[in-house]
C-alpha cells in the first residue's frame, strides 16, 4: 500500500479505503476487520454466514462505482480546459477513448495496480490479475477511494499524473468509436454490430444508461448518462478487444 501511495502521490488518511480499493471482490470476505465479520449485528460464525451470503460486500466494487463517475468528470474538465474550441462532437469521442477498459487496464499496470491487487488464490491461479476488466476497475475504485479521502484535489491530481500520456497523445480527436467500430466490421466482410440497452436507471435530470454492443462474437459494455455516450464507451472498449 506505501508502494501504491508513492505512485500515485497521495498518502491516505483513512488507509482503509485503499485497501478496500485494492480488494478484488473474489478476496473480500478474507479481509481482516471486513465489514460483513465485524458488524456487531453479525459475530462469531454467524457473521462469516452472513458474509458469504452477501456478495461483494468489503471489495473494491463500491469505490469503482464512485471513481467512475469522478474520473468521468475529471476528464471532461481537462478537456474542456486543453481543447477550447472543441465542441460536443470532437470532445466525446476524446472521452470516450481516454476512459476506455484498454486505456485504464494500462494505466493500472503503470501504477503497479496488478501486483498490489488482493486476489483469492484460485482467481490468481486463473490469471484474474491480468484480466482488463480487473485492471480497470481497480484504477476506477483507486481514484474514488482518493476522492472519498481527500476530495477532487488529490483525485484530479491522480488524474493528471497518470493519463497524462494518454492525454497528450491525442493530438487530433479520436473518430467516433461507433463508426470506427463499423469500419472495422465491413472492412472485413462482418455484420453490423447490434446494440441494446441493459438498463436505464436513475431520475430524469441525472439518469445512467448501460449498453450493450455485440459483433464478431464478442461484446463491449458502457455506462454513461445517455444513450449515445454509453453506445460509444461500450464501442470503443469492444474494438479495444477486437484489435
Amino acid at each position: 500500500m506505501a508502494r501504491v501511495e508513492a505512485l500515485i502521490g497521495w498518502q491516505f488518511r483513512k488507509p482503509e479505503l485503499l485497501r478496500e480499493a485494492l480488494t478484488h471482490r473474489s478476496a473480500a470476505h478474507e479481509m481482516p476487520g471486513s465489514t460483513a465479520r465485524s458488524s456487531p449485528h453479525a459475530p462469531g460464525r454467524r457473521g462469516s454466514r452472513l458474509a458469504a451470503g452477501r456478495k461483494g460486500v468489503g471489495s473494491n466494487e463500491r469505490l469503482e462505482f464512485i471513481g467512475d463517475r469522478v474520473l468521468g468528470l475529471l476528464i471532461a474538465e481537462w478537456l474542456i480546459a486543453r481543447f477550447p474550441n472543441e465542441q460536443e462532437g470532437k470532445l466525446g469521442p476524446r472521452l470516450a477513448q481516454l476512459v476506455s477498459r484498454p486505456v485504464l487496464a494500462r494505466i493500472a499496470i503503470d501504477l503497479g495496480l496488478r501486483e498490489a491487487l488482493d486476489v483469492a488464490p484460485h482467481e490468481e491461479r486463473a490469471g484474474i490479475r491480468n484480466a482488463a476488466n480487473v485492471l480497470a476497475d481497480s484504477v476506477e475504485a483507486v481514484l474514488g477511494a482518493a476522492y472519498l479521502d481527500g476530495g477532487l484535489e488529490p483525485a484530479r491530481r491522480l488524474v493528471h499524473q497518470a493519463w497524462e500520456s494518454a492525454m497528450t497523445g491525442q493530438a487530433l480527436p479520436p473518430k467516433d468509436a461507433k463508426t470506427a467500430l463499423q469500419e472495422w466490421l465491413l472492412g472485413r466482410g462482418q455484420p453490423l454490430p447490434v446494440y441494446s440497452v441493459e438498463s436505464a436507471t436513475g431520475p430524469s435530470h441525472a439518469p445512467r444508461f448501460v449498453v450493450r454492443v455485440q459483433a464478431s462474437g464478442l461484446s463491449g459494455v458502457g455506462e454513461a448518462g445517455n444513450k449515445r455516450a454509453a453506445e460509444s464507451i461500450a464501442a470503443a472498449e469492444l474494438l479495444g478487444r477486437l484489435a
